[in-house]
C-alpha cells in the first residue's frame, strides 16, 4: 500500500470514527437532555405497549447504550462498536417504521446503519494488513495503524 493511499484510507476512517463515535454518545446524552428533540415521539406504540417500563426510562436505558456504542467506537473497540452500532440503528428504523411516520428518518437510519456497517469492515480491513505486515530489521514499516 503506497503512502498516499495509506493517508487517504486513514482520513475516511478517521472522518466515520468521528462522525459514528461522537454522534451516538452525544445523541444519547440528549435522551436525558431532549434538547435536540423529545424522543420519546419516536418511540412505536406497539413498542411502548410491550414495554414494562415507561417511556422516559426506556429513553434514559437508550441513551446509555448509545454513548456506550459511541465510546466504544472511539477507543480500541471500533469494529465491534461499529458492528453494533450498524445493528442498533437498523433496530431504530423497524421502530420507526411501526410508528406508522417518520419514514424519513428510518430510511436516513437505515443510510447510517451501511455507514456504520463500513467503518467496522474498514477497521477490519485495515487491522488486517497492519498485522500482516511484517517491518524487517532497522526498516520503517507502511503498515497502517488504526489502533494505538
Amino acid at each position: 500500500m503506497t503512502r498516499e493511499s495509506e493517508s487517504k484510507l486513514q482520513s475516511i476512517w478517521w472522518a466515520l470514527r468521528l462522525t459514528f463515535g461522537l454522534i451516538p454518545f452525544l445523541a444519547g446524552l440528549d435522551k436525558f437532555l431532549n434538547i435536540l428533540t423529545d424522543w420519546a415521539q419516536y418511540q412505536s406504540p406497539i413498542v411502548q405497549h410491550l414495554l414494562p417500563i415507561s417511556t422516559t426510562t426506556f429513553m434514559h436505558i437508550v441513551g446509555v447504550i448509545e454513548m456506550i456504542v459511541g465510546i466504544g467506537i472511539l477507543t480500541r473497540w471500533t469494529r465491534v462498536a461499529s458492528y453494533t452500532a450498524s445493528v442498533w440503528l437498523v433496530a431504530i428504523s423497524a421502530n420507526l417504521l411501526m410508528t406508522g411516520r417518520y419514514f424519513d428518518v428510518a430510511v436516513r437510519d437505515l443510510a447510517m446503519a451501511l455507514g456504520a456497517y463500513t467503518l467496522g469492515s474498514l477497521t477490519e480491513i485495515l487491522d488486517e494488513a497492519a498485522s500482516n505486515e511484517v517491518p524487517s530489521a532497522g526498516k520503517e514499516t507502511n503498515a497502517v495503524r488504526v489502533h494505538a
